[in-house]
């Protein structure tokens, strides 16, 4: 596959596309939004949300396949702001007293936001040093960030962040006490850095281990080669090391084959879900298996199979997604969409438990993609499920190829109902 533009979302209006799912490669037209132009029609307000599916900071969480409810469509019951006037903000972790972090991708700043919205510059040595030690250009800057399971409710809490440096792509730890970082250290360097491409996104996942993605920084041989940490799923322990089970005990490496991954998310029943940017034809929502191969650059979206490669289980249009961050609930996966601007929803179906390892059987744990808040709020970054079940959607307006419009960026307190 030939690599050219940027696919981080570069702006142009979006139209009609098709939508496609691994069952069969039909191509869908969604009636129920897929123009990126059109938001879907609203339901009636209610207060319910869905069910957090990914672990609070803490103990491991173990699997529970029956807790994965199918729910085939859902309507937007009500979109508030939750803080306005970011200046291009990347990540979303919330804090274990309810507080959420947000990264600032060209400020290189980090903010805590509080549940009435307001906002607290985070400062002290550690936010010091990311910001020194930062270079924002391009697609590049300061990306994801997450919080190290393991706090209380309450005092300190360890953090950690991904940024581009001018040497690579890397990822630090420091302890957040209130609003002040304390000192930094790197957990994780060499990741290779590019002006776009560089991935990003940080989680915990319900093993208690760190996965890291990355991007191929457009130099495509990085991608499936097991000695480059580009165009991978990392996982490492909170110390940055190899994490135990890794395909090989020495490699952070997790998974490969990916162009473009920042989105990453868990399932009730321990699937892992991550989101990645297309060239030209197919974004894509994959389930990740421990040394799987996701085919690029010899293939962008589904017909890998056949070759060795773990096929997407939906695909969209590059003018319709451009996913970015990625939230799992118990009853679908929301995807962020940049270029598309739209929250992408995958409803969840159970799976039987023998089935989770066989990458086979991954396309029927998924339904019909769903278009919601299309072409409502702009270019959407990230999704995190909030503490009360609501979802939290970063926008990304002012990051040079959006529309901003007064009180950009914001983050939006979306809920949903089951139909």
């Amino acid at each position: 596959m030939a690599a050219g533009r940027p696919r981080d979302g570069a702006r142009r209006s979006a139209v009609p596309g098709p939508v496609a799912l691994a069952h069969g490669l039909v191509a869908l037209a969604l009636a129920a939004g897929c123009s990126t132009d059109v938001p879907p029609p609203a339901g009636p307000a209610t207060t319910s949300a869905p069910t957090p599916a990914a672990p609070t900071p803490g103990s491991p969480t173990p699997a529970d396949a029956s807790a994965v409810r199918d729910v085939p469509t859902v309507t937007v019951a009500s979109v508030q702001d939750v803080a306005t006037g970011l200046d291009a903000p990347w990540g979303l972790a919330f804090l274990p007293d309810g507080r959420a972090l947000v990264s600032l991708r060209d400020a290189a700043g980090l903010v805590v936001v509080g549940a009435d919205g307001s906002l607290t510059d985070v400062t002290g040595p550690g936010a010091e040093e990311i910001a020194a030690a930062t270079v924002a250009r391009g697609e590049g800057g300061l990306l994801g960030v997450a919080v190290v399971p393991g706090a209380g409710p309450s005092g300190p809490v360890d953090v950690v962040v991904y940024l581009t440096s001018r040497q690579d792509n890397r990822v630090l730890r420091a302890t957040l006490d209130g609003a002040t970082l304390g000192p930094t250290r790197v957990l994780l360097e060499g990741v290779p850095r590019g002006t776009n491409h560089n991935g990003g996104r940080l989680a915990f996942g319900p093993d208690g281990h760190l996965y890291v993605t990355t991007g191929d920084t457009y130099t495509t041989s990085l991608a499936p080669d097991p000695g480059s940490l580009g165009g991978k799923v990392l996982r490492v322990t909170a110390d940055g090391a190899p994490a135990p089970g890794n395909p090989d005990p020495s490699s952070p490496v997790w998974t490969r084959g990916h162009r473009n991954v920042q989105g990453i998310g868990w399932a009730p029943d321990g699937r892992a879900f991550a989101a990645e940017f297309g060239q030209d034809t197919w974004d894509e929502l994959n389930v990740l298996h421990a040394g799987a191969d996701h085919g690029w650059p010899e293939v962008e979206g589904q017909g890998g199979a056949g070759q060795g490669f773990v096929d997407p289980v939906a695909v969209w249009a590059t003018s319709d997604a451009s996913p970015s961050g990625l939230a799992v609930t118990d009853e679908g996966v929301y995807l962020a969409g940049l270029r598309g601007r739209t929250l992408w929803r995958v409803p969840l179906r159970p799976v039987a438990p023998a089935t989770l390892d066989d990458p086979a059987a991954d396309a029927a744990g998924v339904g019909t993609p769903q278009a919601l808040l299309a072409g409502e709020h702009g270019r959407l970054r990230a999704v995190e499920v909030a503490p009360d079940g609501s979802l939290w959607v970063l926008t990304n307006n002012t990051d040079g190829r959006g529309d901003p419009v007064p009180g950009d960026d914001r983050i939006l307190r979306v809920t949903v109902r089951d139909d």
